[in-house]
């Protein structure tokens, strides 16, 4: 058994994408499936700010794609939204405010469900969660998991939609957030009476330090028969990113600067 660390990369069938827009742009990005076996369920990633630092390599989805294939039996799609670089490349277009980016959303939705991948969640982190809630709530989708939302963007009218839709909502919220706390965070879920607030002690709004919490968190709802926590060693064979490829999004991705 080797112990599973922060530059573990578990095995995986993993396939370099590219979506296209509906307004003609074209984003990059990534999707990793289990090795041997078929999906069980699968998780879209939307990023936090780009002009902060956000990609669809920050951390948490990055262990994702890097662990879940092989510890839960997903499949992990991440992409970079319009205008956003990182080492797969640079999508098309350019940071939209969260107005064009419902493009990039729904291509992303449409790309999982003509490779008919099964149990689509979104999986939204700050910016990305405001643009779940704003996009996301398509017949394709069975549920939004929020990590860190700071409802900047989201109106209510697009909290209404998810409250009509009864589609399952979870919001993970640290107890240390710079923009939004659980117990704020309650009160302004309460506009989709079903929505689960998580609050989560002692994190911070970049879950530096808590990515495992997350992924269990994640995969609890997703699907509630894998069981959790998720193994902390792995048996089988084991490669390591490269850390340094991130180094020059670090200092911008860590910064407490809003998401």
């Amino acid at each position: 058994m080797t112990a599973i660390r922060a530059n573990s990369i578990l095995p995986a069938r993993r396939e370099e994408i590219e979506l296209q827009t509906a307004d003609g742009l074209t984003l990059v990005g990534e999707l990793a499936l289990p090795a041997d076996r078929d999906p069980i369920a699968t998780l879209i990633c939307l990023h936090p700010l780009p002009t902060h630092g956000g990609m669809m390599d920050s951390h948490v989805y990055r262990k994702a794609a890097w662990r879940l294939p092989a510890l839960a039996g997903f499949a992990v799609l991440r992409f970079n939204s319009r205008g956003t670089s990182s080492v797969r490349g640079t999508s098309e277009g350019a940071f939209d405010n969260a107005v064009g980016e419902r493009f990039d959303v729904a291509a992303a939705i449409e790309y999982a469900e003509f490779h008919e991948l099964p149990n689509r969640w979104l999986v939204g982190w700050s910016f990305g969660t405001d643009l779940a809630l704003k996009y996301g709530c398509d017949p394709a989708i069975s549920g939004a998991i929020l990590l860190s939302p700071p409802l900047r963007y989201s109106k209510p009218e697009d909290l209404a939609v998810w409250a009509d839709s009864g589609r399952p909502v979870t919001a993970l919220v640290p107890e240390h957030d710079d923009y939004l706390r659980p117990a704020e965070a309650k009160e302004r879920f309460a506009a989709i009476p079903h929505a689960e607030v998580v609050g989560v002690p002692g994190a911070k709004h970049l879950w530096v330090g808590d990515a495992e919490t997350v992924l269990d968190e994640i995969v609890r709802r997703v699907a509630p028969g894998v069981p959790v926590p998720l193994p902390k060693d792995w048996p089988g064979p084991m490669e390591y990113g490269d850390a340094s490829a991130y180094a020059d999004r670090t200092v911008a991705a860590f910064a407490d600067k809003p998401r």
